[in-house]
């Protein structure tokens, strides 16, 4: 039996006997389990939601909306914060938006300065903006690394940086929307991979620098969840690829990821890992780094028109 042949054998027995079935179990015993309830907790919290205008961060604006938080919504998408704060205020939650490009360090600045200006307070910070592209290293202009770097680990530094005196003042909370790619590798997507990398070796050190000021920094690495993040990422020349190359009706929606973070918030967890799934990856990478490299690069090359 030659060496391919015993990959694929390998790769039939971890998913059948690690990946589905225990995911069917585990999942609705440990992920659905008890994520609705936040005990009032959350009541009259300002928070800062950045890349709220879609995806996972217009699902945690309502979410902590209807938890009772003061939510501020930052994005460049102008019409879709006037939808969204119209939404929450409709249904009974308080909100406002600034227009805030995150990879401007003067827009991060205004929008904490404006934020206090409204509400004399920030409890929570939830850096969210982040953009994602798809293509082999060997083919990527370097720009798009600096167009993704300056969104997801930039705007994060930015942000924390303006966010964080005030944040202090209430021992509140940072918290970053990171991914398992921050944890492992993903072929095709070294930007995206670098900056979530990037990302939490900055909050982590955050969290350390400010171990004894009450500071709470969480850090949330979900698998793939339902967003519009794969349809606008970036090909190898910087131009939106607007299909997403995978199936987003088998993947976690981004309404339930938002009630699981606005739980671990309330509790104060310090790193959550999202999925089953993605829990096996990250132990079987710390574990078995050569079988897992070899894993997930069959399971991306499965994805239509493939880079690799």
């Amino acid at each position: 039996m030659n060496a391919n042949i015993k990959l694929f054998k390998s790769i039939e027995l971890f998913e059948k006997t690690i990946l589905k079935k225990p995911v069917d179990i585990l999942y609705h015993r440990i992920v659905e389990k008890d994520i609705n309830g936040n005990n009032g907790k959350l009541k009259d919290k300002v928070v800062i939601i950045t890349g709220a205008s879609s995806g996972i961060g217009r699902a945690l604006a309502i979410e902590f909306a209807e938890k009772g938080a003061k939510v501020v919504l930052a994005a460049r998408n102008y019409a879709e914060l006037v939808k969204l704060k119209n939404q929450i205020r409709e249904n009974g939650g308080k909100s406002i938006f600034f227009i805030t490009d995150v990879t401007k360090k003067d827009d991060c600045k205004k929008l904490i300065n404006s934020t206090l200006d409204i509400f004399g307070k920030i409890d929570i910070l939830i850096n969210n903006a982040g953009i994602s592209m798809r293509a082999n290293f060997a083919d990527l202009e370097l720009f798009v690394i600096q167009n993704v770097m300056d969104t997801n680990f930039y705007g994060t530094v930015f942000c924390t940086k303006y966010a964080l005196p005030h944040i202090l003042k209430q021992k509140g909370s940072i918290i970053g929307i990171s991914s398992i790619s921050g944890l492992t590798p993903l072929p095709g997507r070294t930007a995206y991979v670098a900056s979530k990398f990037a990302m939490d070796g900055f909050l982590e050190t955050i969290r350390i620098e400010n171990f004894k000021r009450g500071l709470h920094v969480m850090l949330v690495h979900p698998g793939f969840t339902a967003s519009n993040i794969r349809n606008v990422a970036l090909n190898e020349k910087g131009e939106s690829q607007k299909e997403t190359p995978r199936n987003e009706a088998k993947m976690m929606t981004a309404e339930k990821l938002a009630k699981i973070i606005s739980k671990a918030t309330v509790n104060r967890k310090r790193n959550i890992i999202v999925g089953i799934q993605g829990k096996i990856a990250v132990w079987m990478h710390k574990n078995f780094p050569a079988v897992t490299d070899k894993l997930i690069y069959y399971e991306m090359s499965k994805e239509p028109n493939s880079p690799f």
